[in-house]
């Protein structure tokens, strides 16, 4: 069943909506301004108490050359001083939140992000890495998760060199397209051959895992092409494979107002993109995850979805959704028991706040009861593809099909549709609802009917 997509185009138009991809519920659309750095650090004393291990998030802001597609918080420049001041406010950061837990909590999970993170020097990432060791219970042993994301043109042999000594074993590289034409539209130039010296210096270095980054709907992809440009993926053979779809929100986000927009792909060759990368990455042995993920058999996620154990987080499928998770750095989102955080994404005022001695909480919110079971529901659909009613009516002192009377005629039209089964004990995500378990999640959730939908991209 793990394996099974079955492709239904009846289906996939009747049910691409528009909606979240439930990195969290609620969402990042329902923080406001009421969570403060009070609230936060309440939270870490909490998390101190109960002994919960860590999962440390370093968002590094600054890229060297703007792509247009992409929509994370950046600082575009090519003044590799700008590093330094932020260095100092993210140190100071670090040592403000340490300070409120107990070195005994263990970082099972550790993924730096950005922006480039190899944007900063060598010299800037020891330093960096050493502030973190000194201040957090970080594994020595090479048994936690410690990723980092790579631009292959920010890096090469000598820089996953040092990654490896520093104790990072997981590597995510950026690759959207091997299509040349693809690459001027969107402001990023990469030789297929800088992306295989990165593979092959990392496989030699022996990293544990290596994830490839890939978007369709880019301009000028056309699916004939794009199939080449997985073919030349799979014979890099990474460990993991992310296929996003490219959502154009130049209203969003102001480096999309550079595409031409009569050179994107129709949302028909988008759907034959999409169907041809599933046949295509299935074949050569890669199980779908969901949400655009794919893994090798004997990748972890793909073990955590069979033993019924994977979850979701701000850092997307992980196996470390039981350990709390702190974001450090401007943007980064922290998730510490029911309580979800935000710090100030304006790198100045950032800045300005760590100037003074206080984390730069900007936004947040407190997960209620409704929330929680709904989180719940939520995560066992799009990690593990189905709920038993009797672990969430033992889990909450609830009756799942009374709780949830109000969204029952919505899942049993799903079900009549063949995107799920539904009987008196458990909703279970079947072949033609895989694709669409975005879809499925979106009836539990309590906050879409009160927003507007346009901030959402399509779930295909």
């Amino acid at each position: 069943m793990l394996d099974a997509i079955r492709w239904d185009s009846d289906l996939i138009r009747r049910y691409d909506l528009a909606g979240p991809r439930y990195t969290s519920y609620p969402t990042a659309m329902q923080f406001h301004d009421q969570i403060s750095s009070f609230d936060f650090l309440h939270a870490l004393r909490d998390s101190r108490k109960a002994q919960r291990p860590l999962s440390l998030y370093v968002h590094v802001p600054f890229c060297a050359n703007i792509c247009y597609y992409c929509a994370c918080n950046k600082v575009i420049t090519k003044d590799r001083g700008r590093a330094q001041p932020y260095l100092k406010r993210l140190e100071q950061e670090i040592n403000l939140v340490a300070c409120h837990l107990d070195p005994k909590q263990t970082v099972e999970q550790l993924h730096f992000g950005g922006g480039t993170p190899t944007f900063l020097s060598h010299d800037e990432l020891r330093q960096l890495m050493g502030h973190l060791r000194q201040h957090f219970n970080l594994l020595n042993d090479d048994s936690g998760d410690y990723g980092i994301e790579i631009d292959p043109r920010e890096a090469d042999w000598s820089t996953m060199g040092l990654l490896r000594e520093l104790g990072f074993n997981r590597v995510s590289i950026g690759l959207q397209d091997i299509d040349p034409a693809v690459q001027r539209a969107v402001n990023r130039l990469q030789s297929l051959e800088e992306t295989r010296a990165i593979i092959d210096a990392a496989r030699t270095l022996q990293f544990r895992s290596i994830n490839i980054d890939l978007i369709y709907g880019l301009p000028k992809q056309t699916p004939h092409a794009f199939a080449r440009t997985i073919e030349e993926v799979i014979s890099l053979q990474p460990d993991r494979l992310s296929v996003f779809n490219y959502a154009h929100l130049p209203e969003r986000f102001k480096p999309q107002r550079r595409i031409n927009t009569s050179e994107l792909p129709s949302p028909a060759e988008k759907l034959h993109m999409l169907e041809q990368t599933i046949e295509q990455l299935t074949a050569a042995g890669y199980r779908y995850i969901g949400m655009d993920h794919f893994a090798l058999p004997d990748d972890e996620l793909a073990i955590a979805q069979e033993e019924s154990t994977l979850q979701r987080n701000f850092q997307g499928y992980t196996t470390h959704g039981h350990c709390d998770l702190i974001g450090l750095g401007v943007s980064a989102i922290s998730q510490i028991g029911d309580l979800y955080c935000q710090n100030d994404s304006d790198i100045t005022s950032y800045q300005h706040t760590l100037r003074s001695e206080q984390v730069s909480i900007s936004r947040g919110l407190l997960c209620n009861q409704d929330d929680r079971i709904r989180r719940e529901v939520i995560q066992q659909i799009i990690c593990n593809l189905h709920v038993s009613f009797a672990r969430i009516e033992q889990a909450f002192n609830i009756d799942f099909r009374g709780y949830f009377s109000g969204q029952w005629s919505a899942l049993e039209t799903m079900a009549a549709d063949g995107l799920i089964a539904l009987n008196g004990e458990q909703l279970t995500v079947l072949p033609a609802g895989r694709l669409l378990v975005r879809s499925i999640c979106m009836v539990f959730d309590s906050y879409l009917g009160q927003q507007s939908r346009q901030r959402y991209s399509r779930v295909i």
